[in-house]
């Protein structure tokens, strides 16, 4: 991981399978966070998504990774996945496919966002929702814990901004 500097150095298969080179968002603000449809904290899609609504134009794209490794809070396949978030939130934001954010396949990313921004549990993702805010030069700035309400970072987003 020593060799990664930024976003940009990663990719990601969105949910419908396609390779996305995370270098696309260079000069935007990202927000990465693990999602799941069968969580108590699910209602924070709705967040998100106005999050992603009110601030898309300036610059902020929000990147949604489903991840089943809690609780099996995310048992569907992708299109089943894609289809929950876009009929019950309107969630029109970037989803991509399942990831494993803890243990010996994590995906890349999740492993360097928790390298570069520790939480109470370390390098460990405590659970769904856990967000990551990525300033324009792709390294990330502050993570969030499942708990916060996605519009409780409106002010760090703004900042960035």
């Amino acid at each position: 991981m020593s060799d990664v500097k930024s976003l940009a150095d990663f990719t990601a298969k969105n949910i419908e399978g396609a390779e996305v080179n995370l270098g696309d968002f260079e000069g935007k603000v990202v927000m990465v966070v693990n999602t799941a449809s069968q969580c108590g904290l699910t209602p924070q899609y709705a967040g998100l998504q106005e999050l992603y609504t009110t601030y898309s134009d300036r610059g902020l794209v929000i990147l949604g990774f489903p991840c089943d490794q809690f609780a099996g809070q995310e048992p569907g396949e992708e299109a089943e996945i894609a289809q929950f978030c876009e009929s019950s939130f309107g969630v029109t934001f970037p989803m991509f496919s399942k990831i494993k954010v803890n243990g010996k396949d994590t995906a890349p990313l999740w492993d360097w966002l928790k390298t570069e921004q520790k939480g109470l549990m370390g390098g460990t993702i405590k659970w769904n929702f856990t967000k990551f805010l990525i300033g324009k030069d792709g390294k990330p700035v502050a993570r969030f814990s499942p708990k916060t309400d996605p519009l409780e970072i409106t002010p760090d987003i703004e900042a960035l901004l």
